[in-house]
C-alpha cells in the first residue's frame, strides 16, 4: 500500500489534516512515551481535538526495553478500555520503541487498526516509521516478534530533534551513513562535507537529507515490502552485529545507532578479510562515524556468546550466518555461508 511521507520543519500542527486525507476520523490513540508526552504528543493530541476528533492518549516507559510482549498485552488491554474499534485511529509519537511498538499493537488488535506514524527521533525519522516493519523483542532475540504493517502515512518534523538528548540524536546518525554507504555515494560524500552542521542539528541540512534517507527506503521498500526476494535485506548492514551487541546487553546499554554504527565497522572489516573491499573503504566509513560522534569500538562480549546470538537473526539461514556487506561505496549484497573465524576476527577492532 502507498503512503504519502511528509518531511519539513515546524510541521507537526498539519497532522489531522494529513491523517483525515484518507476518510473521516472519529477516535484516535495516541502512543506516545514519557519523554515525548510534553511538548510533542500534547501538540499531536490538541492537533487532533481541534479537528474535532477523540483523543485518548496512552504514555509508555520510554528505551528499548518497552518493546515487549507484556507492554503490547498492557495496550491491547487498554485500547479495549478505551472503547477502541476498527474506525479507530492509533497515531505513534515518539522514536523507533513507540513507533514499533505501537505499531504492532494496531497490526495485531481487532486484526488491524489504521496507524499513522509521527517518529519524533532522527533514528525514526530515517529508518524505522517508513517500510511498515513493526514487532517487540523477545529476551532472547531483537524483533523477533512482529508484521509488515504500512502506516496510512508519516509526519516528519525535524523541528522535533532540537529536543532531543544530544545521545539520542548522534545515534540516528548511524542509520544516516548506513544509507550512504548501502546505496548513495553522494550522499555519504554530501555527509562528510556536512558533519559539523549535522552535529549542530542545522534544519536546512537535516530536512534534505531526511527526505533522501526516507525516499532510498521507500525506493527499496517499494520492490521488496515483504524480504521475499532478498532486495531488502540491504537495509541490514551492520545490523547482524548490532543485533547481537543489543542482546547480549540486555537492551540497556546501547542505543540503536550507536550498536549500527559499531555493526557497520565490524562488517566493513569482514568484507575486507574476504577481500570485497580495500582499506581505503573501512577507514573512510570509520573517519565519517567518528566526525558525527558515534562510536565504533564494539562492546566486550565474548565471541562466542556473539556469534550464537547471530545465529537467531533473521537472515540466517538453517543456523548458518549470512551478512549484508559491501563491494564498494553505494554497493551491498547479502553473503551466505561465512566462517565463524571470519567473524571473530571482524569482532576485533585492533586490526
Amino acid at each position: 500500500r502507498s503512503y504519502d511521507i511528509h518531511v519539513g520543519a515546524g510541521n507537526l500542527s498539519e497532522v489531522a489534516e494529513l491523517a483525515g486525507k484518507r476518510g473521516k476520523i472519529v477516535h484516535a490513540v495516541l502512543i506516545t512515551d514519557d519523554n515525548v508526552r510534553r511538548p510533542h504528543a500534547m501538540k499531536v493530541a490538541q492537533t487532533l481535538a481541534e479537528a474535532d476528533i477523540r483523543v485518548d492518549l496512552i504514555s509508555i516507559p520510554p528505551g528499548e526495553q518497552s518493546k515487549s510482549v507484556s507492554l503490547a498485552a498492557g495496550l491491547w488491554n487498554g485500547l479495549l478500555e478505551l472503547g477502541t474499534d476498527r474506525k479507530t485511529l492509533v497515531v505513534a509519537v515518539g522514536g523507533g520503541v513507540v513507533g514499533d511498538l505501537a505499531g504492532f499493537v494496531a497490526a495485531t488488535y481487532a486484526r488491524g487498526l489504521a496507524l499513522f506514524q509521527v517518529p519524533t527521533t532522527l533514528l525514526a525519522q530515517v529508518d524505522s516509521s517508513v517500510g511498515g516493519k513493526v514487532g517487540v523483542n523477545l529476551e532472547g532475540g531483537k524483533n523477533m516478534v512482529g508484521a509488515f504493517f504500512q502506516p496510512l502515512g508519516v509526519l516528519i518534523d525535524a523541528q522535533t530533534l532540537q529536543t532531543l538528548p544530544a545521545r539520542e540524536y548522534l545515534s540516528g546518525l548511524g542509520e544516516v551513513v548506513k544509507y550512504g554507504v548501502i546505496l548513495d555515494p553522494q550522499l555519504f560524500a554530501h555527509l562528510e562535507q556536512n558533519a559539523s552542521a549535522l552535529r549542530n542539528r542545522d534544519p536546512s541540512v537535516l530536512v534534505p537529507i531526511i527526505a533522501r534517507c526516507c525516499r532510498l527506503k521507500a525506493d527499496i521498500v517499494e520492490q521488496d515490502e515483504l524480504e521475499l526476494t532478498g532486495l531488502r535485506a540491504v537495509l541490514n548492514y551492520g545490523h547482524t552485529f548490532a543485533h547481537a551487541f543489543e542482546t547480549l546487553t540486555g537492551y540497556t546499554e546501547l542505543l540503536h545507532g550507536e550498536a549500527v554504527a559499531m555493526g557497520m565497522m565490524c562488517a566493513a572489516r569482514l568484507a575486507r578479510q574476504l577481500g570485497r573491499i580495500d582499506q581505503e573503504l573501512v577507514d573512510r566509513q570509520e573517519r565519517l562515524l567518528k566526525s558525527l560522534g558515534l562510536p565504533v569500538a564494539p562492546p566486550k562480549l565474548d565471541p562466542e556468546e556473539v556469534l550464537a546470538a547471530m545465529r537467531t537473526d533473521k537472515k540466517a539461514q538453517h543456523g548458518k550466518l549470512r551478512f549484508v556487506l559491501p563491494t564498494r561505496l553505494g554497493h551491498v549484497e547479502l553473503v551466505g555461508d561465512v566462517a565463524a573465524a571470519d567473524v571473530r576476527r571482524a569482532l576485533r577492532c585492533d586490526q
